[in-house]
């Protein structure tokens, strides 16, 4: 066996650290003026359930499709869609089947205990489910 060795090695290289930047400092007492309830970046997710009972039903949702607080009215309103159509589009679903979509709002008021389900159109039939139970997860599962 023949081995050969390159008489080109290289001394060891040193390491450079990154240089460290210091945090941006923040006024406390600009922090304490704000409201807290706008102090939050979480979502609320809603999992529906749509039972199509006849045949080739078409579904969508509105933009104007809100959460609201039961006792502040507040609007919690719609961010994005999965699995289903924004109007003016449509979504097909198969005769007799399930069909499942998600629904992620902004979030809701700390203090809410209770919200609506509202979407908020000029035609009959807008998806509107009452009285749902807040949870500490705001995720849901409803059927529409």
């Amino acid at each position: 066996m023949n081995i050969r060795l390159s008489s080109t090695l290289k001394p060891k290289e040193t390491i450079k650290e990154t240089p460290t930047r210091e945090s941006p400092g923040i006024d406390t007492a600009l922090l304490a003026a704000i409201d807290p309830q706008t102090l939050t970046d979480s979502y609320v997710y809603v999992h529906c359930y749509f039972e199509n009972e006849w045949k080739d039903a078409l579904v969508r949702i509105w933009k104007t499709t809100f959460l609201i607080d039961r006792t502040s009215t507040t609007k919690s309103p719609l961010i994005h869609a999965e699995n289903i159509s924004i109007a003016p589009l449509w979504t097909l679903i198969p005769d007799h089947k399930t069909h499942t979509f998600l629904l992620i709002f902004e979030a809701l008021p700390k203090s809410c205990r209770n919200f609506d389900l509202v979407e908020e159109i000029s035609l009959p039939g807008g998806f509107h489910v009452t009285n749902i139970p807040r949870n500490q997860q705001d995720v849901y599962h409803i059927e529409v």
